[in-house]
């Protein structure tokens, strides 16, 4: 039997009250609120980043590509379904959906703000309103919060505080505020990830390196291509620093960065290896690296059909679809259309694994 689908990453509109309302006091004046700007629209406006936020890519889905702008959008003309979980259920049914695992928007953005105490209290505010928004449908809707690491300890107690809220994941920020995630300091943090059980994602754009670029070479729309680099740098950095050797436990998810290149990435890392690790200086390790990626590394995609024609190549129990609603890259309301299609070469377990298990299996969500 065919199950219906779980959306490994969907996504928040985040509403103008979402940090104002639930950040802590003393950075109230300062929270990321929703203005009118001339020639923009409605944005989100973030002390310390310069470039304000448009919404209008924030909430595209089903819209024909034409039609898709970043300026000149209301955020009361949004599809309502990204900030009103109410609306939301009505679009998983529409969608064919059971369920989803819900991420950030402004706060991918976020990610990247250089205030480290300033970006606590924002992911702190929004893991509290996300609390809220998902405790309408607590089986179909899941929440990944956010945490800072501002510091190791930090990453340690935050982790800690969005278990024990019952957060089933963690999105966590691309960069680190001291040293990088390959460093010995993050022990703790792995450690504790396993202990309680939480995946840990990394979601595009959240890196200084894999932005969209104001000045690509070529057309702006050559950047995104780029924008997978920052999560397949992390990926890489964990697996050749041993993170996985020290911690055989921990479980990562690389979102939204597609997944048709797995299996060449695999290679390359493990020709990297065996080619050339004595004078690039790699640790050794206890496997090759491709070893590594196919047990801790998860991956979610939306339309990439290469994803299923490549599943031999890789783990096909670590590939996870994804919808990315409400987003402008996002498959909905035409997910199931779109998997019928490129699913129509799968067995039923092949479907039922990229569709519903894994992601149901990773997260421990009991979903028929």
């Amino acid at each position: 039997m065919i199950r219906k689908p779980i959306s490994a990453d969907s996504h928040i509109t985040e509403p103008p009250n979402c940090y104002v309302d639930f950040i802590d006091p003393k950075f109230r004046d300062r929270a990321p609120r929703i203005k009118q700007l001339e020639g923009v629209g409605d944005a989100f406006v973030i002390e310390g980043m310069p470039t304000p936020v448009p919404l209008g890519l924030l909430a595209a889905a089903g819209k024909d590509p034409k039609d898709i702008t970043t300026s000149g959008v209301a955020f009361a003309d949004l599809w309502r379904g990204g900030w009103d979980s109410k609306y939301r259920l009505a679009d998983q049914d529409r969608d064919g959906v059971a369920a989803e695992m819900i991420y950030p928007t402004v706060g991918m953005l976020l990610c990247n703000h250089a205030d480290f105490d300033f970006k606590k209290a924002c992911f702190e505010a929004y893991n509290r309103w996300l609390g809220e928004y998902c405790a309408e449908a607590p089986d179909r809707l899941h929440g990944l919060a956010q945490v800072s690491m501002r510091t190791p300890e930090d990453g340690v107690a935050e982790l800690k505080a969005v278990g024990a809220a019952g957060f089933k994941g963690v999105m966590m920020p691309g960069d680190p505020a001291v040293e990088d995630y390959d460093s010995a300091i993050y022990d703790p943090v792995w450690a504790t990830a396993v202990e309680l059980g939480l995946p840990l994602s990394f979601h595009i754009l959240t890196t200084k390196s894999g932005t969209l670029a104001q000045n690509p070479r070529g057309p702006r729309i050559n950047s995104f291509l780029s924008i997978i680099r920052g999560c397949q740098d992390i990926m890489g950095m964990l697996i050749f620093s041993g993170v996985f050797d020290r911690h055989p436990g921990l479980k990562v998810v690389c979102v939204e960065a597609d997944a048709g290149w797995v299996p060449h990435y695999m290679y390359r890392m493990d020709h990297a290896y065996k080619r050339h690790r004595y004078w690039m200086k790699a640790p050794p390790l206890q496997r090759l690296p491709s070893e590594y990626f196919a047990e801790h590394i998860y991956v979610t995609f939306q339309d990439d059909w290469v994803a299923f024609k490549t599943k031999d190549l890789c783990n096909v129990r670590r590939l996870m679809w994804a919808s990315d609603f409400p987003h402008s890259d996002s498959t909905w309301p035409h997910s199931q259309a779109m998997l019928g299609e490129h699913t129509k070469d799968l067995s039923e377990d092949e479907r039922n694994w990229i569709c519903h298990d894994n992601v149901a299996d990773l997260y421990g969500l009991t979903i028929n």
